[in-house]
């Protein structure tokens, strides 16, 4: 809420932007206090037990106690049972994928929580401080944020995603056991596999802790592609020649560097999941490529989908504005030719020093803006980022296929 007040009360030039500083501070509290995170039965209970303060602090607290009460007590329980570090095929030192999900994403799934929290709220204002959203569709603006904190808080959706995590356990199950040897987890019997007490603890406590913050996620997701698909139905108060190219909605376009934490852990489950097939099943990284495209495709839907909503607005603001400018452009080139090229100026003007050439050339940059406007609110620095953030936990699997010798041997070539 910090920063949606500090935004409002900021003004370059509070003479020249007073309409719009009313405007942002006549928003409701409710409104201006939007969270995508702080609310929720499980926001309520850590509330509760101390390990939030409000709105979202303590996220170092959450990050250490949920991570420990996860992996710790497999720690300790593969220790007395001998496979720590040895005694099967897979000790739990050497078990990559548990490790890159309950050590690297489980937190950064926790630490995601106060920086999308913050950005989607700062994105909210920009509706506001750039006026897209006017005086008269405020109230409506305002109940769609209303909406959006009443299903972000459903006591029966929290319940449901658990219910799914539960009934599915028998599932999850089984992909623990995906690699049919002895592991830290399970042991593999004629009569089937037998989980060791540390793969009890990961099966019915740690795996869900970790699978329910990321439904509750998906949930939070949708409640953000909900929102924005509620305010895409507004009478928006779109301009074509914004030089944004998107008629004032490019802000949007950032979405995917306040994704990026809950982008990251999704490559994290994927890097894991791809190091364990190629350590302890003889897989090659070439060979996972459709493994690495359905998940590209998966984060680049989480994060641009819910922006296509504004495609139709921002197409029909192309078309009029094409209509517009393009008769303002005709009205003013048939003056212009009147006056300068078929001799009906006066005897005293001189077409060097008018502002006439400058006033065509400002139409021609305007009628560019509107014939360039995109139809999604995003653009090619978002898609790369989603692209970086798919690559970067898979780059080191690349030295499963050659040495890292060899990997500095190529990059000098290519650069000498």
């Amino acid at each position: 809420m910090d920063n949606m007040q500090e935004a409002c009360a900021a003004s370059p030039s509070p003479a020249e932007h007073n309409h719009r500083v009313v405007h942002c501070e006549s928003l409701s509290d409710t409104a201006r206090g939007f969270s995508l995170v702080a609310g929720g039965p499980l926001y309520q209970f850590l509330l509760r037990v101390g390990l939030v303060k409000p709105p979202l602090d303590r996220a170092g607290w959450r990050m250490i106690v949920i991570t420990l009460l996860a992996w710790a007590p497999l720690l300790v329980l593969t220790s007395l049972n001998g496979r720590l570090i040895s005694g099967v095929k897979i000790p739990f030192l050497y078990d990559v994928e548990v490790h890159a999900r309950l050590l690297l994403a489980l937190p950064l799934l926790i630490a995601a929580e106060v920086i999308i929290s913050r950005r989607t709220r700062a994105m909210l204002l920009q509706f506001v401080e750039r006026q897209i959203i006017t005086p008269d569709v405020l109230p409506k603006f305002e109940a769609c944020i209303e909406s959006a904190l009443r299903f972000r808080d459903s006591v029966f959706i929290e319940l449901g995603l658990l219910a799914v995590i539960l009934v599915g356990e028998s599932f999850w199950w089984r992909g623990v056991l995906a690699i049919p040897v002895d592991t830290w987890c399970a042991t593999v019997t004629p009569s089937g596999n037998a989980l060791a007490p540390a793969g009890y603890w990961y099966v019915f406590v740690a795996l869900p802790i970790i699978q329910f913050i990321a439904l509750r996620w998906y949930f939070r997701l949708f409640t953000w592609a909900r929102l924005l698909w509620q305010i895409s139905r507004l009478k928006l108060n779109l301009v074509p020649t914004h030089p944004d190219g998107r008629c004032g909605l490019g802000f949007l376009g950032t979405i995917a560097f306040a994704l990026a934490p809950f982008l990251l852990a999704h490559s994290v489950f994927l890097a894991g999941y791809l190091a364990n097939r190629i350590l302890y099943q003889g897989a090659g990284l070439p060979d996972q490529k459709i493994e690495i495209v359905i998940v590209a495709l998966f984060l680049y839907l989480l994060a641009f989908g819910p922006l296509c909503v504004f495609a139709p607005q921002l197409m029909r603001e192309r078309e009029k504005g094409l209509y517009t400018y393009g008769s303002l452009a005709s009205e003013y080139v048939i003056g212009f030719e009147k006056k300068w090229i078929d001799g009906q100026r006066h005897s005293d003007g001189e077409l060097v020093g008018s502002s006439d050439i400058q006033s065509l050339a400002d139409l021609a940059n305007s009628f560019a803006v509107v014939q360039h406007i995109r139809p999604f609110p995003f653009g090619r620095e978002g898609l790369i980022t989603v692209a970086v953030i798919v690559g970067l936990p898979i780059l080191p699997l690349t030295l499963t296929m050659f040495s890292f010798q060899e990997l500095v041997s190529r990059l000098l070539k290519v650069l000498l």
